[in-house]
């Protein structure tokens, strides 16, 4: 039997798992297919960390490196500090023997306890298993979708003055990095004024890069910026990604919520250090740190001064709880909050929950060039057309842990001033950088064979699609002009005849694309990893409303697939809705049409007829999903996520009972029947559940007995998917 390893993850994506893998395996099964769990959830990994479970992780990392690998993996949690440390203290509370996470360890068992720990926070899923670069666009039947049933862009106000603000010139990474190619196998050692930091294991014709923020300039940024909102009346946000940029990210968080709140950390300094408050955690954790000082409520009311005053207004995460943008580093997700600017109209949300116009933050200017040229594009042509517009696909750089999101090992917020060498084998100092205490100075990588891998994807992609692929390569980064180099040598190894294939820095790509868009024309970004993150989350959900309904395929490197199903960053709030009143809004979309490609590529492989069957049947179903409109419902009381995975498992068993293979439908025609003639009581007894608060044991690490009951509340629907 063929086998599919599915992802168990962590919060919506994880509850839906509990009501779809029953109906998938159900009928992957009549085709001899096997969908099997494998548990990478950030309580799973914790788990692990401390020997209490299998390491399923490290296992899956061994499977994408086989050539039948074939992988759904659905959006996992990237923790912060403080989601790990809420993980395990829910753990611990469900009767774990597990320590506590330090903060600031000082004992070498505290010292290996963070080790072990450390290994479950930010981009810790993504780097093992993506073996392969990435292939993200819209299916054809979404995009159709979206254009006859468009969902709402707010427009930009004739004069807005709404604007992404970056960092320029020698402050920011884009500003100082340095990069150089490998010439051969060997150790490279970075270095602070002479002291090892860590010493890689780099390889022939990889390309290292290397290159600092200076925390100085961040901070006179961060100042300028504010200074600006109060002028112009904008709300000031920061946006940046804690969750996979774990190292650099957090401490650029923590400058800016001690620059907004200077006077209050100024005042209050000898009581945060006596209580060990640290910024990067945001207020959250510091509110933890503060219960039941004699200063708690003096601290707090001073805080709350600073948002009342306007000065300016402050976003706003939840304007009726009265949580900031400070609230935590994980709550302001760029990839997921920029899109939302755009789509307001240029505006966030301040603390009265009046909708605003918007000055976002973005310090690094290596990715905020994009965003810059996003909000710059609305406020001079007007906001999209659902209706019209066209679609970005996108070829994503990212095997191997290629570039930034591979870089957490080599990212070091500097103890002291002074020297960052990267000397080679030999002694040969192949960069260096003089830096200030408190910078942040990281490396990122790109071996050689992930770039050829990229560009033969393009060229397969861009002659498929018969439209314009564009590097997103800047020569004036020097990153970008290494790669810029690779990338003509390894294309003239192709047949590029008749494909227009073209170099442009990201805001004329940026421009470019966008042009093509509003004339309702395709284009294929070809981008590196950070971008690719960026850039599939944007356009997808100005396109189609959402990322989550985008192809996410992985060609792995050794012959395998890994199918991805796309963002998972509202996924918080459907869990908050879901045990508030056993409503889960989330749109299993993105698995309905992963699993669809993980299928035909097992058909293929294989030349195996059943398979290929039951693959056609479920795209036939994915379509009369979406022409029947059966998404999940925002509100209780409308069908939810177990409803829809009803209709799909109808519509794919109608399918296979009027397809041609004599077998499957002799199987799926009394499956379709019982399906159709019980779907008013199926209905009714999902729909019984919802208004109604559900206990599943556990956020993290949930119940499975309760979250099963919880997510299979229909008796008549579990009787026919279980007799299949």
């Amino acid at each position: 039997m063929s086998k599919i390893i599915w992802s168990k993850i962590d919060e919506a994506p994880a509850l839906a798992t509990y009501s779809l893998l029953p109906i998938v395996n159900a009928f992957t099964k009549a085709a001899g297919v096997e969908v099997v769990l494998s548990d990478i959830s950030l309580a799973g990994r914790v788990l692990a960390s401390q020997g209490l479970a299998e390491d399923e992780l490290s296992k899956l990392g061994e499977v994408v490196l086989q050539e039948d690998a074939n992988i759904i993996k659905l959006p996992n949690i990237s923790a912060s500090v403080g989601q790990l440390k809420d993980c395990i203290a829910e753990l611990q509370a469900q009767g774990y023997n597990i320590p506590n996470y330090p903060e600031n360890p000082t004992t070498d068992a505290e010292k290996e306890i963070q080790a072990k720990y450390s290994t479950c926070l930010g981009s810790a899923v993504n780097p093992v298993l993506r073996e392969g670069n990435s292939d993200r666009r819209a299916a054809v039947a979404v995009k159709n979708f979206a254009k006859k049933n468009p969902h709402k862009l707010r427009a930009f106000a004739q004069n807005s003055k709404a604007y992404v603000a970056h960092m320029e010139g020698k402050g920011d990474f884009y500003g100082n990095e340095k990069s150089v190619t490998v010439a051969k196998d060997q150790k490279v050692t970075i270095a602070l004024n002479g002291k090892e930091l860590k010493t890689i294991n780099a390889v022939a014709d990889e390309v290292l890069d290397g290159t600092f923020m200076s925390v100085k300039a961040l901070r006179a940024f961060y100042r300028k910026t504010i200074e600006d909102a109060k002028a112009k009346g904008l709300i000031w946000s920061v946006h940046l990604k804690a969750t996979m940029m774990k190292i650099s990210d957090p401490i650029m968080f923590g400058h800016a919520f001690e620059i907004f709140f200077e006077e209050v950390f100024t005042k209050y300094a000898a009581d945060f250090k006596e209580l060990g408050v640290n910024p990067n955690l945001g207020m959250s954790d510091l509110e933890k740190k503060i219960k039941g000082h004699a200063k708690e409520a003096e601290i707090k009311a001073a805080f709350k001064a600073v948002v009342d005053a306007d000065a300016p207004k402050i976003a706003m995460v939840d304007s009726d709880k009265g949580t900031t943008n400070f609230n935590a580093p994980n709550d302001i997700i760029i990839d997921a909050s920029m899109p939302v600017v755009v789509r307001e109209g240029g505006k966030q949300w301040d603390r009265t929950g009046a909708a605003l116009e918007t000055v976002a933050v973005i310090p690094d200017s290596t990715y905020g060039m994009f965003h810059a040229e996003m909000v710059a594009d609305c406020v001079k042509h007007g906001q999209y057309d659902v209706t019209t517009m066209g679609t970005m696909q996108n070829i994503g750089l990212m095997a191997q842990k290629a570039e930034e999101y591979g870089s957490h090992p080599t990212t070091f917020e500097l103890a002291e001033a002074g020297t960052v060498t990267v000397t080679a084998e030999d002694g040969t100092v192949m960069m260096s950088f003089e830096c200030e205490a408190g910078d942040i100075w990281r490396m990122s990588r790109v071996k050689d064979i992930p770039i050829k891998d990229w560009v033969r994807l393009t060229v397969e992609r861009t002659r498929i699609e018969g439209i314009p692929a564009v590097f997103w390569l800047d020569e004036k980064r020097a990153h970008d002009a290494e790669l810029i180099k690779k990338v003509k040598k390894y294309l003239a190894n192709f047949d590029t005849t008749g494909l227009d294939i073209q170099f442009m820095n990201v805001t004329d790509a940026t421009r470019f694309t966008n042009t093509r868009i509003r004339q309702g024309l395709n284009t294929i970004a070809v981008t590196g990893n950070v971008l690719r993150d960026h850039l599939t989350d944007m356009y997808p959900i100005l396109e189609l409303g959402t990322s989550a309904k985008m192809l996410s395929i992985v060609p792995l490197l050794a012959g395998g697939g890994l199918y991805e199903t796309g963002a998972g960053g509202s996924a918080p709030k459907h869990v908050e809705q879901f045990l508030k009143e056993g409503h889960l809004r989330w749109d299993s979309l993105g698995e309905f049409l992963a699993l669809a490609e993980s299928l035909r590529f097992l058909g293929h492989k294989h030349s195996d007829a059943k398979i290929a069957a039951v693959t056609a049947a479920l795209d036939v179903a994915n379509n009369a999903y979406l022409d029947n409109s059966k998404e999940p419902g925002r509100k209780a009381g409308e069908p939810d996520n177990k409803a829809s995975h009803f209709y799909v498992a109808q519509y794919w068993a109608k399918a296979l009972a009027e397809g041609s293979n004599a077998e499957l439908a002799a199987k799926f025609a009394p499956v379709a029947k019982a399906l159709i003639e019980n779907e008013e009581k199926i209905m009714a007894e999902l729909l019984a559940v919802e208004g109604k608060p559900q206990d599943i044991g556990g956020y993290f690490h949930p119940n499975d007995a309760k979250a099963e009951a919880a997510m299979r509340p229909s008796a008549t629907l579990n009787k026919i998917i279980d007799s299949i």
